[in-house]
Protein backbone atom coordinates (compact mmCIF):
# COMPACT_ATOMS: atom_id res chain seq x y z
CA UNK A 1 0.00 0.00 0.00
CA UNK A 2 1.27 3.24 -0.60
CA UNK A 3 2.46 6.08 2.00
CA UNK A 4 -0.87 8.05 2.40
CA UNK A 5 1.26 11.24 2.84
CA UNK A 6 1.61 11.10 -1.17
CA UNK A 7 -2.41 10.37 -1.84
CA UNK A 8 -3.27 12.89 -3.78
CA UNK A 9 -5.93 15.29 -2.08
CA UNK A 10 -9.57 16.32 -3.38
CA UNK A 11 -10.90 19.99 -3.07
CA UNK A 12 -12.88 19.69 0.51
CA UNK A 13 -9.19 18.60 1.51
CA UNK A 14 -7.75 21.90 0.48
CA UNK A 15 -11.00 23.64 1.60
CA UNK A 16 -10.61 22.22 5.08
CA UNK A 17 -6.85 23.00 6.06
CA UNK A 18 -8.12 26.63 4.49
CA UNK A 19 -10.92 27.08 7.40
CA UNK A 20 -8.07 25.51 10.03
CA UNK A 21 -5.70 28.49 8.55
CA UNK A 22 -8.46 31.08 8.75
CA UNK A 23 -9.45 30.06 12.49
CA UNK A 24 -5.44 30.16 13.23
CA UNK A 25 -5.27 33.97 11.66
CA UNK A 26 -8.42 35.10 14.42
CA UNK A 27 -6.72 33.52 16.93
CA UNK A 28 -3.08 35.37 16.25
CA UNK A 29 -1.15 32.34 15.41
CA UNK A 30 -0.43 33.75 11.85
CA UNK A 31 -0.31 37.31 10.17
CA UNK A 32 -2.96 38.13 7.22
CA UNK A 33 0.50 37.94 5.08
CA UNK A 34 0.78 34.35 6.59
CA UNK A 35 -2.32 33.28 6.19
CA UNK A 36 -2.61 34.17 2.13
CA UNK A 37 0.49 32.43 1.30
CA UNK A 38 -0.22 29.32 3.11
CA UNK A 39 -3.83 30.17 1.62
CA UNK A 40 -2.00 30.29 -2.16
CA UNK A 41 -0.25 27.31 -1.30
CA UNK A 42 -2.75 25.11 -0.12
CA UNK A 43 -5.08 26.04 -3.23
CA UNK A 44 -2.15 24.65 -4.92
CA UNK A 45 -1.57 21.62 -3.23
CA UNK A 46 -1.33 18.10 -5.04
CA UNK A 47 -0.44 15.77 -2.52
CA UNK A 48 -1.35 15.59 1.20
CA UNK A 49 2.58 16.17 2.55
CA UNK A 50 1.75 19.15 0.63
CA UNK A 51 -1.21 20.04 3.20
CA UNK A 52 0.58 18.67 6.57
CA UNK A 53 3.68 20.52 5.63
CA UNK A 54 1.39 23.99 5.79
CA UNK A 55 0.46 22.86 9.54
CA UNK A 56 3.58 21.15 10.48
CA UNK A 57 3.63 24.37 12.97
CA UNK A 58 0.67 24.49 14.05
CA UNK A 59 -1.49 23.22 17.17
CA UNK A 60 -4.16 21.49 16.23
CA UNK A 61 -7.29 23.46 16.26
CA UNK A 62 -10.83 23.01 18.10
CA UNK A 63 -12.31 22.24 15.24
CA UNK A 64 -10.05 19.90 13.78
CA UNK A 65 -10.29 18.44 17.48
CA UNK A 66 -14.01 17.93 16.94
CA UNK A 67 -13.92 16.54 13.64
CA UNK A 68 -11.40 13.89 14.86
CA UNK A 69 -13.46 12.86 17.62
CA UNK A 70 -16.39 12.95 15.36
CA UNK A 71 -15.01 10.55 12.63
CA UNK A 72 -13.96 8.25 15.92
CA UNK A 73 -16.99 7.84 17.63
CA UNK A 74 -18.78 7.63 14.19
CA UNK A 75 -16.70 4.42 13.67
CA UNK A 76 -17.15 2.73 16.82
CA UNK A 77 -20.96 3.27 16.59
CA UNK A 78 -20.57 1.47 13.27
CA UNK A 79 -18.26 -1.34 14.96
CA UNK A 80 -21.11 -1.85 17.67
CA UNK A 81 -23.56 -2.06 14.88
CA UNK A 82 -21.74 -4.61 13.29
CA UNK A 83 -21.47 -6.79 16.64
CA UNK A 84 -25.49 -5.74 16.85
CA UNK A 85 -26.47 -7.49 13.64
CA UNK A 86 -24.29 -10.82 14.71
CA UNK A 87 -25.90 -10.72 18.10
CA UNK A 88 -29.53 -10.24 16.57
CA UNK A 89 -28.79 -12.81 14.25
CA UNK A 90 -28.23 -15.40 16.80
CA UNK A 91 -30.68 -14.50 19.01
CA UNK A 92 -32.75 -14.36 15.61
CA UNK A 93 -31.58 -17.94 14.97
CA UNK A 94 -32.69 -19.31 18.67
CA UNK A 95 -35.80 -17.73 18.40
CA UNK A 96 -36.60 -19.27 15.21
CA UNK A 97 -35.73 -22.77 16.69
CA UNK A 98 -37.44 -22.45 19.54
CA UNK A 99 -40.95 -21.39 18.06
CA UNK A 100 -40.01 -24.12 15.18
CA UNK A 101 -40.08 -26.64 18.20
CA UNK A 102 -43.44 -25.78 19.01
CA UNK A 103 -42.86 -23.09 21.52
CA UNK A 104 -43.26 -25.21 25.04
CA UNK A 105 -41.58 -24.46 28.16
CA UNK A 106 -39.27 -22.17 28.83
CA UNK A 107 -37.73 -19.44 26.70
CA UNK A 108 -34.34 -20.12 26.81
CA UNK A 109 -33.43 -18.41 23.77
CA UNK A 110 -33.68 -15.40 26.52
CA UNK A 111 -30.19 -16.54 27.99
CA UNK A 112 -28.36 -16.62 24.53
CA UNK A 113 -30.30 -12.69 23.74
CA UNK A 114 -29.08 -11.59 27.34
CA UNK A 115 -25.47 -13.10 27.31
CA UNK A 116 -24.98 -11.70 23.68
CA UNK A 117 -26.73 -8.55 23.70
CA UNK A 118 -26.14 -6.89 26.94
CA UNK A 119 -22.37 -6.49 26.24
CA UNK A 120 -23.20 -4.52 23.27
CA UNK A 121 -26.25 -2.11 25.38
CA UNK A 122 -23.51 -1.37 27.99
CA UNK A 123 -21.09 -0.14 25.09
CA UNK A 124 -23.34 1.31 23.67
CA UNK A 125 -24.54 3.61 26.71
CA UNK A 126 -21.20 4.04 27.76
CA UNK A 127 -20.64 5.68 23.41
CA UNK A 128 -23.47 7.24 23.38
CA UNK A 129 -24.89 7.91 26.90
CA UNK A 130 -24.24 11.49 28.39
CA UNK A 131 -20.63 10.52 29.82
CA UNK A 132 -19.19 9.01 26.42
CA UNK A 133 -16.29 6.94 27.30
CA UNK A 134 -14.93 6.34 23.17
CA UNK A 135 -12.06 5.16 25.06
CA UNK A 136 -13.38 2.15 27.23
CA UNK A 137 -16.00 1.15 24.39
CA UNK A 138 -12.58 0.90 21.66
CA UNK A 139 -10.54 -1.61 24.77
CA UNK A 140 -13.91 -3.26 24.84
CA UNK A 141 -14.41 -3.73 21.20
CA UNK A 142 -10.27 -4.60 21.04
CA UNK A 143 -10.11 -7.37 23.67
CA UNK A 144 -13.66 -9.15 21.67
CA UNK A 145 -11.95 -8.77 18.67
CA UNK A 146 -8.30 -10.42 19.98
CA UNK A 147 -10.50 -13.31 21.86
CA UNK A 148 -12.45 -14.02 18.34
CA UNK A 149 -9.09 -13.93 16.43
CA UNK A 150 -7.14 -16.27 19.18
CA UNK A 151 -10.59 -18.26 19.16
CA UNK A 152 -10.71 -18.74 15.55
CA UNK A 153 -6.73 -19.53 15.27
CA UNK A 154 -7.11 -22.52 17.93
CA UNK A 155 -10.12 -23.46 15.39
CA UNK A 156 -7.75 -24.08 12.35
CA UNK A 157 -5.02 -25.54 13.88
CA UNK A 158 -7.00 -28.63 15.44
CA UNK A 159 -7.39 -31.67 12.93
CA UNK A 160 -9.92 -34.34 12.80
CA UNK A 161 -8.22 -38.16 13.61
CA UNK A 162 -8.78 -39.92 10.53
Amino acid sequence: MSDPSSLRVADADRERLADELREHMVAGRLTQEELEERLGTAYAAKTQADLDALRVDLPLSPATVQRSLAARRKHLRVRLLQEAGGSLTASGVCVAIWLAAGAHGQFWPIWVIAFTLLPLLRDGWLLLGPAGDEQAVEARLQARRARRLAHDRRGHHRRLPR
